[in-house]
């Protein structure tokens, strides 16, 4: 068994003496782990940083063996992320919800695009947080827990006033839908709704909304597992520079 893809690197750790265990994010073959014999040597440890672009063979014997890559660098996005804290705690925390979400060897094409577009824009850390923000309701599409804010789910009309957001349901509620329920609905920022300005304020107040459907809808389904620290590591890099 073989094949060929492009992929992001997501994390690599020593197998052995000279090896390493990758797994990486491939349009057409999804979440994948190999080994890559010589993968901890020092002409391979700068390519297999996590974010890397990679040209991949992988092969095995049989198709369900851990088999082994060979990986060749196409693009780095170290020093991008290096460079800022914010875009270090960004990578950190795609990388990590990939491999916590994602199910082994399960094409996610749609997602994969999105991922290497939001990488590409780790060196703008001015606008990441919002593509950050974008990329996370594509994941939860891509799981089964898209939000749906085209509409009032209560009055069941297109309403200019769309202010929550149902933990129940992901859909979207006007303010008169609302009512007396209004303190048990989770808030609506603009940007979700691709309005606004999108300060980081906001951006993390829409952020606390996507965590609630992963830690409440997502992580039950995997087992009731914690979600990885690095979003919130990222979460709390992007409330700092606010304050500041």
């Amino acid at each position: 068994m073989e094949w060929r893809d492009q992929g992001i690197l997501l994390s690599s750790r020593r197998h052995g003496e000279a090896s390493a265990i990758i797994e990486v994010f491939t349009p057409s073959r999804g979440r994948h782990a190999g080994v890559v014999r010589g993968g901890a040597s020092r002409k391979m440890a700068p390519v297999l940083q996590p974010g890397a672009q990679l040209d991949l063979a992988w092969r095995a014997r049989l198709e369900d063996h851990i088999g082994t890559f060979t990986a060749e660098p196409l693009r780095s996005r170290a020093a991008a992320s290096m460079d800022n804290r914010l875009s270090l705690a960004g990578l950190n925390a795609v990388c990590a919800l990939l491999l916590f979400c994602l199910p082994e060897r399960e094409a996610h094409a749609r997602l994969y695009r999105r991922t290497e577009t939001l990488l590409d824009l780790l060196d703008q850390p001015d606008i990441w947080p919002l593509a950050y923000l974008r990329w996370e309701m594509v994941l939860l599409e891509e799981l089964g827990f898209g939000l749906d804010l085209s509409g009032c789910a209560v009055l069941g009309v297109q309403a200019n006033d769309l202010s929550y957001v149902s933990p129940r349901t992901g859909r979207a509620v006007s303010r008169a839908g609302a009512g007396e329920w209004a303190n048990k609905l989770l808030p609506l920022p603009p940007c979700l709704l691709g309005e606004g300005t999108a300060e980081d304020t906001e951006v993390a107040e829409a952020l606390g909304v996507t965590g609630y459907f992963l830690h409440q809808r997502v992580a039950p389904e995997l087992g009731h597992k914690p979600l990885p620290e690095a979003r919130a590591r990222f979460l709390e890099r992007i409330r700092m520079r606010q304050d500041g």
